[in-house]
């Protein structure tokens, strides 16, 4: 099999040909169909995220282990399964789930794997998608797509699911408008399920004219430009006095601090990306404005399963998706970093 392997962390990937592997036990063998490129595997290959304050999170220090393949939202055709391995047809085309937990302790038992304090996550903390194969420990993290396109299914293993269950988290998501900040891939995903979910209607921030009208165009009700200087008093007037609910997908210092201070008194604040940053906050306007901020990380086994059959019922997000050669991931991470990506990338190993 080929795979392009981050070696060293802050240098390009490199190809590596191995022999494909084999599963033993209930492991099922995927020959990949698509996997896509996510702003995560920016930081994965970096090998740190921003703390803020000159403070890096080490992620070799909390257990991703090089040389690794990355790609971690993948959909692949099953070519073989180990003896244990049951309810998976040969031929089947899956979606993996790659927020793969330890599967002993309580909250996998109850399906929140992403919530695991021992994540095997595929391409964080085993091997991923950027390969034509890939090997997924247990049927029950393989969802079938039936006819669903496998590049547009693809981004659901994290970009979906993502949105999704930061959505299940807004109580006022059919009531009030929803500001989503980041007009990105994940942002347009988070605007397409809001909408499929019956969601009021969505304010979209972004500080690229070019994703914001990309946003526009998707159904925002209104785009602000989140380096406006009066982007917060914009957000108040637009929701009558402050947003009951803000999402969060870019995850800077400043982004952040837009989001809460355009809350409403009882508003929340849903924190999704991973930019990096931090910030300093009083204490008292939280309990005195009855504000809530919440983090929210990927999704959980069942969210996975209600996402698949809402897309069953109400179509693939519309979401712009480009197809590229699995030979381009670096250049496509480049193009990622340098803000060009407009929706969402996915590469093909060859057929």
């Amino acid at each position: 099999m080929r795979s392009f392997k981050l070696c060293t962390c802050g240098q390009p990937f490199e190809a590596v040909e191995q022999p494909t592997p084999e599963p033993t036990g209930t492991e099922v063998l995927l020959k990949v169909l698509a996997a896509g490129v996510c702003h995560s595997d920016l930081h994965l290959s970096d090998g740190y995220f921003d703390l803020g304050g000159g403070k890096r999170l080490s992620l070799t220090e909390r257990g991703m282990k090089l040389p690794l393949t990355l790609g971690h939202e993948n959909v692949g055709q099953v070519l073989a399964v180990g003896p244990q391995a049951q309810g998976v047809k040969i031929g089947a085309r899956m979606l993996a789930n790659p927020w793969i937990g330890c599967g002993q302790c309580a909250v996998c038992r109850r399906g929140e794997d992403n919530l695991c304090r021992a994540m095997r996550s595929l391409g964080v903390f085993s091997n991923g998608g950027y390969a034509d194969h890939l090997m997924v420990p247990h049927p029950r993290y393989l969802v079938d797509i039936g006819d669903l396109s496998p590049e547009r299914a693809a981004p659901l293993a994290c970009s979906g699911v993502t949105t999704y269950g930061a959505l299940k988290k807004i109580l006022t998501l059919k009531t009030e408008p929803t500001v989503i900040i980041g007009a990105g891939g994940l942002g347009l995903m988070c605007l397409a399920l809001l909408q499929a979910m019956g969601g009021k209607a969505a304010i979209v921030v972004d500080i690229d004219p070019a994703k914001r009208e990309a946003a526009k165009k998707a159904g925002a009700q209104l785009v602000i430009d989140g380096g406006a200087a009066d982007a917060t008093q914009q957000i108040i007037q637009a929701t009558d006095g402050g947003a009951w609910a803000v999402i969060d997908l870019v995850g800077s210092s400043s982004t952040a601090r837009l989001g809460i201070d355009s809350l409403i008194k009882g508003g929340k604040y849903v924190i999704v990306g991973l930019y990096g940053g931090d910030i300093t906050v009083s204490l008292p306007p939280f309990p005195m404005r009855a504000i809530t901020m919440q983090g929210s990380y990927v999704g959980s086994v069942p969210e996975m399963a209600e996402l698949i059959d809402l897309v069953r019922r109400t179509g693939l997000p519309p979401v712009p998706v480009a197809t590229r050669p699995l030979a381009d991931v670096n250049a496509v991470l480049g193009e990622l970093r340098a803000g060009k990506v407009v929706g969402r990338v996915v590469l093909t190993p060859a057929q």
